[in-house]
């Protein structure tokens, strides 16, 4: 990155660990290596949470019915997700971090930004820091990383994916604007299915077609949302990189291309949410006690089925049973579904209780 005397110049590092979960798999069972394998159930209900990149080739991915996925690759193998392994190894990829800067702020298990404007190397360069740490990395855990280095947050993030797998990108501030100006906005991070479409039907498909819109116009149609679309479409971001920060709630949702209507598929484009918000809190060891289930037929109107247990979910295995109990007893629905999201709310620090199992009680 081209830096500057500037002290208003940040140097801004997201770090994401490549198909993270499959990687481990592979590092760690050497008869998966350089096959297509899927995280995920096989069963008719099961969903792929990571595909290896051989698996990829094959249209393979994240968030895609298992028998989806099987038909698309019939030599796929399918792995059961081990999430205390991919924790400690999230774990050792933090404590790596940390030798840089002590402003980390994770995003799931497999990804983090860091700021290393000022960090504890002395080191001039963000993207010698970048490559050092993505070294480092492959030297204590054997996985691949890639890296985004830019002058903020959003920048970083989209710099990230431009050299997968096991690359990195700059987007320097003089060619942030024009970076964003050409990139379809289905692809900004912070623009879901949902608002992607909502763009859609306002005309708005690129960065540049966002940066002609006035802020009122985008308060008006995105509420708070708005100055956030309306700074990045100029290539602004001023979000600071906050470590160790608990938010009041985590959450994700997902528009179907086509309306649900029985609940195996529900319960199956469910379970890549799950799994995002569990990553996000086993990442900041938070747990959760309220989960909140969104429902958004196909006339737009919308429901939220909630339950509040006694103490932090433990498991994610607990937080799919809490999930599938809101879930069923919306079946069969009154119309089709055209959205579900998860969120998670009354968050707290984890603290290692031995009456972890209190969430039972309600």
């Amino acid at each position: 990155m081209n830096d500057t005397s500037s002290p208003t110049i940040r140097k801004i590092v997201h770090v994401d660990m490549d198909a993270f979960y499959a990687s481990v798999e592979q590092r760690d069972n050497p008869d998966l290596r350089g096959k297509p394998i899927a995280v995920g159930g096989s069963a008719a209900r099961g969903v792929v949470a990571a595909a290896s990149y051989e698996a990829r080739k094959f249209g393979v991915h994240s968030a895609m019915p298992s028998v989806t996925a099987k038909r698309k690759c019939p030599e796929l193998i399918f792995v059961p997700p081990r999430f205390d392994v991919y924790k400690a190894v999230s774990q050792q990829i933090r404590e790596i971090f940390a030798e840089y800067t002590p402003l980390i702020e994770p995003l799931s298990l497999d990804e983090a930004y860091l700021d290393v404007t000022e960090n504890l190397k002395g080191m001039e360069l963000a993207t010698e820091i970048a490559s050092e740490i993505r070294v480092r990395i492959k030297q204590v855990t054997g996985l691949n990383a890639s890296a985004g280095i830019s002058y903020n947050k959003f920048l970083a993030k989209m710099a990230s994916d431009l050299n997968k797998p096991n690359g990195q990108a700059v987007i320097t501030p003089k060619n942030g604007p024009a970076f964003v100006e050409a990139l379809s906005v289905k692809k900004f991070h912070g623009v879901g299915p949902a608002t992607a479409e909502k763009m859609h039907r306002l005309g708005i498909e690129t960065g540049a077609d966002l940066k002609q819109k006035t802020l009122e116009f985008l308060v008006d149609h995105f509420g708070k949302s708005g100055p956030y679309f309306y700074g990045i479409a100029r290539g602004f971001d001023e979000r600071q990189v906050r470590p160790d920060r608990v938010r009041k709630s985590v959450g994700a949702e997902d528009t179907f291309s086509q309306d649900l209507h029985a609940y195996e598929p529900a319960r199956e484009g469910l379970q890549p949410l799950i799994e995002k918000v569990w990553g996000y809190c086993e990442a900041n060891e938070i747990g959760a006690k309220t989960v909140t289930l969104k429902v958004k037929y196909a006339d737009f109107t919308q429901i939220t089925r909630s339950r509040t247990v006694a103490a932090p979910l433990p498991t994610i295995a607990e937080l799919e049973n809490v999930v599938g109990r809101l879930l069923a007893p919306i079946f069969p629905p009154r119309k089709g579904i055209r959205l579900l999201g998860v969120s998670l709310s009354s968050l707290e620090r984890r603290a290692p209780i031995a009456e972890s199992q209190l969430w039972l009680a309600l």
